[in-house]
């Protein structure tokens, strides 16, 4: 039988067992030995303020509760120190494929020019929808104003098959939208995923989801800066220098064991 040209390739699901990211990898370690245990009626407080299902999901190995928050807390500071450039990394994507479809189209809102540039159903109604809400929102709907609306999904589905096989701008576009990028890795699907693990981790992060238990953060994080440096080399120097990842997750947990341990020892 003949594949369906329009069905596309095997989305990235939005959590993945065979990784390890439904285990603790580096901080399977309880606490040190020699050091104390938090205050029960602290960590009992803490865990009512934040929901007991959210913090118990941080100490399903059986953790005691000094790990546990402080597995908690580092999943707070990767979180912090991703979100800077994953936003970098959003809108550098952003801004070079509307800049690139506006050329190809010869018109700002390219997401509206039909034959010239045939979105998805999908796609067409990610639009309707940014449009109705700068509707709602009182704001003149422009072209500029409806490109910042669109969300990451959107940007990302851009690298689908249909664009390869239904409009001009795929494979001759990736050139166009990432200058940089090394021409060995001018593939589609290989773009495609690379994106779409970029877009989950953006939604975990943004959405003060767990990812301390996953197991190639490092990984994703080298492709975030990768996809700036595509893109643009000095946003990508920036990117760099205000760079925390690599040291928040080399020093682990031993950081916010010690600081949990030294405000609310137990015993007192």
């Amino acid at each position: 039988m003949a594949a369906d040209p329009e069905k596309e390739e095997t989305p990235v699901p939005g959590t993945v067992a065979e990784d390890g990211r439904r285990e603790f990898g580096a901080y399977k370690a309880d606490t040190p030995p020699g050091v104390s245990q938090i205050q029960d009626v602290f960590y009992t407080s803490v865990s009512q303020a934040l929901s007991v299902e959210r913090l118990e999901s941080y100490g399903g190995d059986g953790a005691s509760p000094t790990v546990t928050l402080a597995r908690y807390l580092l999943n707070l500071a990767l979180c912090e120190c991703l979100y800077s450039p994953l936003q970098l990394c959003e809108v550098a994507l952003r801004n070079s494929l509307h800049r690139h479809l506006t050329s190809l189209c010869r018109r700002e809102d390219w997401f509206d020019s039909g034959a010239a540039f045939q979105l998805t159903p999908w796609a067409l109604k990610e639009v309707a929808h940014a449009k109705e809400k700068i509707t709602r929102s009182n704001k003149p709907l422009t072209a500029g104003r409806v490109v910042a609306e669109l969300q990451l999904g959107f940007w990302t589905s851009l690298f689908e098959a249909h664009y390869e096989q239904r409009t001009r701008f795929l494979p001759l576009g990736i050139k166009a939208v990432f200058p940089r990028l090394p021409k060995s890795l001018h593939n589609r699907k290989d773009l495609k995923r690379t994106l779409e693990e970029i877009r989950v981790l953006r939604n975990r992060v943004f959405h003060h989801e767990r990812i301390v238990h996953w197991t190639d953060l490092e990984s994703k994080h080298t492709a975030i800066l990768n996809v700036i440096g595509w893109v643009s080399p000095e946003l990508h120097e920036m990117a760099r220098a205000l760079d925390r990842f690599t040291e928040i997750r080399n020093a682990g947990l031993p950081p916010w064991i010690e600081k949990l341990c030294h405000h609310w020892p137990h015993g007192k």
